[in-house]
């Protein structure tokens, strides 16, 4: 049964209170299976196809376009990342994208970050298939957005996730499928729910899934109904034996969660995996939600999963960071290396919070401390709450999730990777978005202040091929190739040791410096940037730096950035062009590191060892195939720079249907 309970907050002048209008429940169980021929709700069907017809003559007319001939390749970087774009050809069509999601309830899924919108670049169809990733995961078609409800069953690791099954635009939410025994090569599945009942009418939205100590299954996912109210819905497994985990059921006492007053009818979504109370009898789970401008978590308590309890309070709140979306809770352990079960809580033992910000589309998280007698969490650093310090990943990068892995002892994180081209790109292309590489998880036990992601190791059985360079001296202004032949599909290992004597003579440099307002890695400065060039072609007119930076203060404290640089990343004006980073930690003694997954269209980057991540979409209209690139660079003015680096180019995954087998 719903359960309603006032909200009790601590003092914020921000919140206000509105009631929200209740929702009757079904009395119908339904067993949610889909073949490939599920029921398809109409969507806007003949936008698609306006859409899709008003591009098809750009299409036609560029076919058989062909490139520019490479420029000859500049001796110094600098000349070359300074260059304006060089103009693109435009198609006589523009087209302004409608919003897709915020009428809804939930966040925007049309990207509009590029400032010159209406302009269509005439993509090929053979830049257009370069840019499908190969061992990144992605369905076979049309649109992906959250990760929801991962799991390890019957050795199987199983992955839902956020589908349109009509278009590569976003609508008609349906749950995808898709299994694997290692993380890397999958298994597409029959969708395991479809947007079919009152209560999820208008979308099977996110979701997680909890497996109870007897080895049951609980899915709550959030549901949108027929008048547009967010409820939080049951699903578990028709028959728990079966691996593959293909039949689902729709508790028939949907919803079991309603908006309760002074929460709207579209703040209420996103159930995490539950975690079990002091008692151990009763399980709790929170989910996002806003008062006004401020940010909240609430949290339910149940005994069966059927019925709820609002607690009093909010496990947290964070005034000004707007609706919190997929929140995720669990715990790390500060002296082992192994992931913890959602439930392990204790001495030895911190907790990640992390949220969703509507407002500004960015995954922010903190660690804290969880005091289960009072249902409070408490960040380490204030300053670092959530919302308003470290994020998960500085780039294209949102609506993630973890899952404890039973099978091998350890946290694993999933994101959704967008698109940051323009819908009518995507309509031709017919897909859009990816998954990241599946990261693990620990706590930092060196810095105490921050968590450590990196790629499941099970990505390294990918590599092949591989290619070192030693000591690579890089002097102020200089670049240096690497000659790996194609650089489409890599993993790359890289250090940077900076010349100790001109770090220690400079003063002061660049203070206050800041990537995403920097200018990228054109802009000089006495100690950077310097590091990679990827997806760059050999006239070096695309290229994507991936750089560190030092600044130093005048006290002699020096402050490193890591940075990724989208602004000449392509010659096509209808994508999104911008510069990532934060600063990252660097302790005494370490060298500057970076690891980064070259696949296509993605460049993932891990920093120290994953203390900071970027992920970056690239659409490059000349460096693509053959004719992609690897270089060093160093653009700095005023230090040589080391550089070291070995890189593998890395297979494709098997990633196919079930009935392909």
């Amino acid at each position: 049964m719903a359960a309603n309970r006032s909200l009790t907050l601590p003092y914020d002048p921000e919140l206000a209170v509105s009631d929200a209008p209740l929702l009757e429940q079904s009395d119908e169980a339904e067993v949610s299976r889909s073949s490939g021929q599920s029921r398809q709700r109409p969507v806007k069907v003949l936008a698609g196809i306006f859409l899709s017809s008003l591009f098809l003559l750009t299409l036609i007319l560029t076919l058989f376009q062909g490139q520019e001939e490479p420029r000859d390749q500049s001796q110094m970087i600098n000349a070359n990342l300074n260059k304006s774009s060089p103009s693109s050809p435009v198609s006589p069509h523009s087209l302004i994208p409608a919003s897709r999601g915020v009428p809804q309830g939930v966040s925007e899924k049309t990207f509009r970050g590029v400032s010159d919108a209406n302009d269509v670049y005439p993509w090929t169809n053979a830049m257009l298939s370069w840019q499908r990733t190969s061992y990144h995961f992605q369905p076979e078609k049309n649109w992906m957005n959250d990760p929801n409800g991962p799991l390890f069953h019957m050795g199987w690791y199983h992955l839902f996730y956020q589908y349109n099954p009509d278009s590569a635009i976003w609508g008609n939410i349906t749950w995808g499928h898709a299994v694997s025994r290692d993380l890397i090569h999958w298994l597409y599945l029959p969708f395991a729910m479809v947007p079919d009942r009152p209560f999820d009418i208008n979308g099977v939205w996110t979701g997680s899934a909890t497996i109870l100590p007897g080895g049951q299954i609980v899915i709550l996912y959030t549901g949108d109904t027929a008048d547009l109210v967010q409820v939080q819905n049951l699903a578990y497994p028709a028959n728990l034996s079966d691996p593959l985990l293909l039949d689902w059921i729709k508790y028939p006492g949907n919803p079991v969660m309603i908006p309760p007053p002074g929460i709207g009818k579209k703040d209420f979504r996103d159930p995490t995996t539950a975690w079990l109370a002091p008692d151990g009898t009763k399980w709790l789970v929170t989910l996002g939600s806003k008062v006004n401008k401020t940010g909240i978590a609430l949290v339910y308590e149940t005994s069966d999963f059927k019925g709820y309890r609002l607690l009093d309070g909010v496990l947290h709140a964070v005034p000004r960071t707007g609706m919190w979306e997929c929140v995720d809770f669990y715990p790390v352990s500060t002296t082992g290396d192994n992931g913890l079960d959602t439930s392990a809580n204790g001495p030895g033992t911190k907790h990640v919070l992390k949220a969703s910000l509507d407002e500004n589309k960015h995954d922010y998280y903190a660690l804290g401390t969880y005091d289960p007698k009072n249902n409070k969490w408490t960040p380490d650093d204030p300053e670092l709450d959530v919302g308003i310090g470290l994020r998960l990943d500085y780039g294209k990068y949102y609506a993630s999730k973890t899952f404890y892995d039973q099978n091998k002892k350890r946290r694993i994180l999933w994101g959704w990777i967008g698109e940051t081209d323009s819908e009518a790109a995507d309509l031709m292309k017919g897909w859009a978005s990816v998954q990241t590489i599946p990261r693990t998880v620990v706590f930092d036990k060196k810095t105490g202040t921050n968590i450590l992601q990196w790629p499941v190791e099970e990505a390294e059985s990918l590599r092949f091929n591989a290619t070192e360079f030693d000591t690579v001296k890089l002097e102020p202004g200089s670049i240096a190739p690497l000659n790996i032949g194609s650089a489409t599909q890599l993993d790359i290992i890289a250090s940077f040791e900076v010349d100790s004597e001109a770090l220690e003579a400079t003063v002061e440099a660049d203070v206050g410096y800041n990537c995403t307002t920097s200018g990228g890695a054109a802009s000089r400065g006495k100690l950077g940037p310097f590091g990679l060039l990827v997806l760059a072609d050999g006239s070096l007119s695309e290229l994507t730096p991936v750089y560190f930076y030092i600044s130093k203060s005048t006290d002699g404290s020096a402050e490193t950035h890591f940075c990724s640089d989208e602004s000449r990343s392509s010659k096509a004006p209808d994508v999104g062009k911008l510069v990532y980073g934060s600063t990252v930690p660097v302790l005494d003694g370490e060298k500057l590191s970076a690891r980064l997954l070259v696949d296509h269209s993605v460049v993932e980057s891990f920093a120290q060892g994953g203390r900071r991540v970027i992920t970056s979409r690239v659409y490059p209209t000349k460096a693509i195939y053959g004719a992609a690139r690897l270089f060093l660079f160093n653009n700095a003015t005023g230090v040589s720079v080391t550089a070291s680096a070995k890189i593998w180019h890395m297979r494709s995954a098997d990633i196919r249907t079930f009935s392909d087998l």
